[in-house]
């Protein structure tokens, strides 16, 4: 990174994240040439196992998914954002096949990793080394028997832990990696309980050993301080407590868990509004930080160790508004930065995450009458719902969905025909640097019967590629008004705002029957304000939205970017919209703001526009429609979006 990136950073420190910053570059220095042994460990017992008979609560279709992916990674084959690779019968564990790049090796620290020119894409590097993909193999074990997917879980193991010393290469740089793989560690022994191997593989294996006490030791060592204590520091807890709990054969062990849990109920508070959305608003690490936390409290009920009430009523309020605010297909808001990220996998392909997330809730809390209906099933519930204790949280659960939370500045608007409409006026985002954050204020993202209509195109990368990070970061990039070509919020790098577009709603009025209204206000445009009116009415099934802009005569680009599945036709300012939901025409009709030019983008690339990401490391051309003009003389820009008919 450019000095210019370090002295921002610097700046959105304060004194005490800077003392410890420097603590641990002291430390680094000192480990460089100080690598202890691990202590001795003799009569170490894994005793955390699930309890008998709990794979045959397995759904039938959910087993029969997990059993085809393991076969696949049997055969060598995984999809990695978008990277299709065929190499995991034997991998190479700090290979890119995306840039065909392979990562040096030497002190971790020393790893620059966020050069792709001389990494490769990291991203691509870490994840098979989370190992979820054999967890997923472990599972399959335990359902089967199958003792051909429990020995490749050893043989990749035993490489990866011949490949990976303790501090040497790419893959002892991160702690949330560290975190996630410790988790998976513990996963991997859990389910290949049955196994006559698994004792050899792990307690009484001393290079694994080695492995989990350097781990725990890097983890207690490095935590993610002040403004980066975002998910990453829930991941290195709950991985630390996890292992603590589980693998409780070493001298530190106790101190460990202790530490890891109070760090983990704090930073659990910290991360999470009251309503219970998370801080980063960003819906993906909303579902990662909820599974992180499942996972703790299923590995401290497991073991016996007490948990803070605080803890499961912080998931219980996660998993209520996850309830709250999916549309009628399960699907979440696409909102801000998304990578993928799970805390624990057991599942096959085709499994929904929050479907699965939402019948965990159901298992652990209890759903409440509001609440959509999950069909289908999954493995991991029935495997968390066996470890963790039932018991009843005092604190009062919303009596009717919630449609307006009011801390994380979140509306969601529904009306007839499966009608969805999440409006966007809180925080920009978590911590000073709001690492996840998009330049999104007053953005709207529009659904009917789970298709994208108006889209939220995503994230698609986060290093490597920055003329995309900056992109899909943007304020074009989402469904707002830009004046003069700059974004809302002030970037300072790919994970870092040096200024913060501050929003306020104004109304939030979602209990008439008829009418839906939403308005807020932001203050991103040094010298204007842009407002912003949302107004849904049932009986019309026409979502109105009106921007208007206070202050002097300013350039205007307003966006509005389609989903994958819509085929516009613009002329004038009128688009009609169709697409195609379960063989069944649809159509809509979006009637643009006159006074504005407009034209229609798709694919470009030079500067991006007209894109959507399904996934981190997937993008595909989509429409986005771009009314260009200035404030001068306009009372307010009005947009109407009626469904169901083309007028």
């Amino acid at each position: 990174m450019s000095a210019g990136w370090y002295l921002r950073r610097l700046s959105r420190m304060g004194p005490r994240e800077i003392g410890g910053r420097a603590g641990d570059a002291v430390r680094r220095r000192r480990w460089r040439s100080s690598l202890p042994d691990s202590p001795a460990v003799s009569g170490a017992r894994f005793t955390a196992v699930l309890p008998a008979g709990t794979t045959a609560a397995v759904p039938p279709d959910a087993a029969k998914r997990l059993i085809a992916e393991a076969d696949r990674l049997m055969a060598g084959h995984a999809e990695f954002f978008g990277v299709v690779r065929d190499d995991l019968v034997d991998p190479d564990w700090c290979h890119d096949p995306k840039t065909g790049r392979r990562a040096p090796w030497g002190y971790a620290f020393d790893v620059p990793y966020r050069s792709e020119d001389t990494v490769g894409d990291i991203k691509q590097i870490w994840e098979p080394s989370r190992h979820q993909y054999l967890t997923v193999l472990a599972a399959a074990y335990a359902i089967t028997g199958d003792e051909r997917y429990a020995e490749r879980v050893a043989e990749h193991l035993r490489s990866w832990w011949a490949a990976n010393a303790p501090l040497r290469g790419v893959h002892w740089i991160s702690g949330i990696e560290l975190g996630i793989r410790l988790l998976s560690w513990v996963w991997i022994r859990r389910l290949l309980e049955g196994w006559p191997g698994a004792a050899g593989l792990f307690e009484d294996n001393p290079v694994a050993l080695d492995q989990i006490w350097h781990h725990q030791r890097w983890l207690a060592a490095f935590p993610s301080r002040g403004s980066s204590a975002n998910n990453h520091v829930i991941a290195e807890a709950a991985g630390q407590f996890a292992a603590a709990c589980a693998f409780d054969w070493f001298p530190s062990s106790a101190r460990w868990r202790a530490d890891a849990l109070r760090s983990l109920e704090r930073h659990l508070r910290a991360n999470t509004f009251g309503s219970g959305l998370n801080r980063e608003l960003a819906t993906e690490y909303h579902g990662l930080v909820l599974e992180l936390g499942l996972a703790a409290v299923a590995e401290a009920d497991a073991a016996g160790v007490p948990v803070p009430a605080t803890v499961r009523l912080v998931l219980l309020r996660m998993t209520d508004a996850l309830a709250a605010v999916v549309d009628n297909r399960l699907r979440p808001p696409r909102q801000g930065d998304a990578d993928d990220g799970h805390g624990l996998i057991v599942d096959g392909t085709g499994t929904d995450r929050w479907a699965s997330l939402l019948a965990t809730g159901d298992a652990v809390f209890g759903r409440l009458a509001w609440w959509p209906e999950v069909t289908g099933g999954d493995v991991r519930t029935p495997l968390l719902a066996a470890l963790i204790r039932p018991g009843a949280i005092e604190v009062t659960r919303p009596a009717s969905r919630p449609a307006h939370f009011a801390d994380a500045g979140m509306t969601v608007l529904r009306g007839p025909e499966e009608i969805w409409c999440r409006c966007d006026g809180g925080p920009h985002g978590f911590l000073s640097i709001a690492a996840h954050a998009h330049a999104d204020a007053l953005s709207v993202e529009v659904r009917h019967d789970g298709v994208d209509v108006l889209a939220d195109p995503g994230t698609y990368c986060y290093h490597g590629q920055p003329e995309w990070r900056r992109y899909f970061r943007s304020t074009l990039g989402h469904n707002t008004l830009q004046l003069d070509g700059d974004d809302q919020s002030v970037s300072g790098g790919p994970f870092l705002w040096t200024r913060h577009a501050r929003s306020r709603v104004l109304v939030a009025d979602t209990s008439g029957e008829n009418v839906a209204r939403w308005c807020a206000e932001h203050d991103g445009y040094q010298g204007s304000v842009h407002r912003r009116q949302v107004e849904l009415t049932a009986a019309a099934r026409e979502l109105r939205i009106v921007d208007e802009v206070s202050g002097p005569s300013r350039a205007v680009r307003l966006a509005f970017h389609l989903g994958p599945a819509i085929t516009a036709e613009l002329v004038g300012n009128r688009a009609v919209l169709t697409w195609t939901r379960d063989g069944e025409e649809r159509s809509a009709v979006l009637d643009l703001p006159g006074q504005l030019s407009w034209q229609a983008h798709r694919g470009e690339s030079d500067p991006p526009l007209g894109w959507y990401s399904a996934g981190f490391g997937r993008k595909e051309p989509a429409t986005t429609l771009v009314g260009t003009g200035s404030t001068d003389g306009t009372e307010g820009f009005v947009t109407a979006l009626g469904f169901g008919s083309q007028g």
